[in-house]
């Protein structure tokens, strides 16, 4: 019975805890839940209810004079309230995550999730935003039981297939460029964003994946054959180098051809004729 209630613990199957409250963080029937919502009393994951207030938060593409928005305005906004972010919680440890909803539902707009790599980093972080404010409004700040982002993203965003839109229960992370990215996360770093082992791939992922690992192939097998050694065109290549360097300094030493390897007729010869001088010694 207790494998069974384990195998099932928040599940759909499970009636006892809310999936969805244990997958991201937020439900949208709240303390009204027929389920529990079991908080957290340590975690390496914040939640940051509905702190990102988007320009177009009452229509998407307009702004609240009834104006459409440039895209690239939007996405200005956005990465600027992201890297105010990013710098103001990474002076209490190291971000591995922190990513923010594009969902519409009241119970997830605005959310912002921020993953450290240790849980008294968080916790540190949690105690020093209690009691503030950003853009005037008050910081709602709590430990959240997301840990798997790639359990709380929606796959079909991911693959621009989401026909719920906004209005989904599962995160639809907004994307910040690459030049941001590298400037916060690192350029060698990988962002691991809503990424996650537990669940496969996107197509579009699976794909990229693929052609690294065939250019990584292809780069290993232009630099090195199976013997460790360099191929022949490479030698040739390294070769017509160094002969180009020879031209301006000492030339190059030539090697005479292996001597041709005697027939059976030509080393009879030869010992008959050493036998004749040995006869004529004596």
């Amino acid at each position: 019975m207790a494998e069974h209630l384990a195998s099932i613990f928040g599940t759909e199957k499970d009636r006892v805890n809310c999936p969805f409250y244990f997958k991201i963080g937020a439900c949208r029937h709240g303390d009204r839940c027929s389920r529990l919502h079991n908080r957290p009393t340590i975690s390496p994951t914040l939640l940051l209810s509905n702190m990102y207030q988007r320009p177009d938060m009452i229509t998407p593409g307009v702004d609240a004079q009834g104006q459409p928005i440039d895209p690239r305005k939007i996405q200005e906004h956005f990465e600027d309230f992201y890297e105010d972010i990013f710098e103001e919680l990474s002076k209490f440890g190291e971000i591995e995550s922190l990513n923010v909803c594009d969902n519409l539902a009241d119970h997830m707009i605005g959310n912002v999730y921020v993953q450290f790599r240790e849980e008294d980093q968080a916790a540190a972080a949690l105690q020093a935003l209690q009691g503030r404010f950003y853009s005037g409004r008050p910081i709602i700040a709590d430990f959240s039981p997301v840990t798997d982002f790639r359990e709380a993203t929606c796959r079909q965003y991911e693959e621009n297939s989401c026909n719920r839109g906004g209005y989904c229960n599962f995160m639809h992370v907004k994307v910040i460029g690459r030049e941001l990215r590298r400037k916060l996360f690192g350029r060698h770093r990988w962002y691991r964003g809503s990424r996650s082992r537990s669940r496969s791939a996107s197509p579009r992922h699976r794909r990229e994946r693929e052609y690294r690992e065939k250019s990584r192939d292809r780069d290993r097998d232009d630099h090195r054959d199976r013997n460790g050694r360099r191929p022949d065109r490479d030698r040739d290549r390294y070769d017509r180098e160094s002969g180009s360097r020879r031209k301006h300094g000492s030339p190059r030493r030539s090697r005479s051809p292996p001597p041709a390897r005697e027939g059976s007729e030509e080393r009879r010869a030869r010992i008959e004729q050493w036998n004749r001088e040995r006869e004529e010694k004596v």
